[in-house]
């Protein structure tokens, strides 16, 4: 499974229609009315926003508006087929005044994402774990060197918190702390 390293816009265009291609790169479907709402406000003039996601076994797509089946759902295939996976793909289009037709729609969305995908850098996922982790502060060089790429957020009380995204294979260098997994995750590998 795979998925994007970083958010990105691209732009197609076909017949005067433009196509900007919005990637996100997600953890979970609770950020996509934020996304979406994002791109109605940048793109406000646009005719379509049309998008599908894949967040772990779930997946959607929309024409909006769009004949049934030609925006959303080629979106889709082109990430079932590519296996990517923790992203958002929103298709903004501007209509150019040139119809393109049932087949034509088809191949635009389809091919626009194509090439966006391609134009980004897409990194494999692994099966890992978010860990919460508190440790005194003796510890602190300790966990900052073996998981300084894997930490995703750090408090500093009376000890120190940490919100750790690793492999499960790592786990069991946390064996001599107390953590509690907070919840199953896909991290990128290395």
């Amino acid at each position: 499974m795979y998925s994007i390293k970083k958010d990105s816009i691209y732009l197609y265009e076909i017949k005067k229609s433009k196509f900007y291609v919005l990637l996100y790169k997600i953890d979970n479907e609770s950020d996509i009315d934020k996304y979406l709402k994002e791109a109605k406000d940048n793109y406000k003039d646009a005719t379509h926003y049309c998008y599908a996601y894949k967040v772990k076994a779930s997946k959607k797509c929309s024409d909006d508006g769009e004949p049934s089946g030609t925006a959303g759902l080629p979106i889709l295939d082109v990430l079932d087929k590519k296996n990517i996976d923790n992203v958002l793909c929103i298709v903004v289009r501007y209509f150019g005044g040139i119809k393109l037709g049932a087949g034509g729609l088809i191949r635009a969305y389809a091919n626009s994402v194509k090439e966006a995908l391609d134009n980004n850098l897409i990194v494999e996922l692994i099966d890992g774990l978010e860990i919460k982790l508190e440790v005194n502060y003796e510890d602190k060089k300790d966990i900052e060197y073996l998981f300084r790429d894997n930490i995703k957020e750090a408090n500093y009380l009376d000890k120190i918190s940490y919100i750790l995204r690793i492999k499960k294979d790592d786990l069991e260098k946390l064996s001599k702390y107390n953590y509690e997994i907070i919840n199953e995750v896909l991290i990128e590998k290395e």
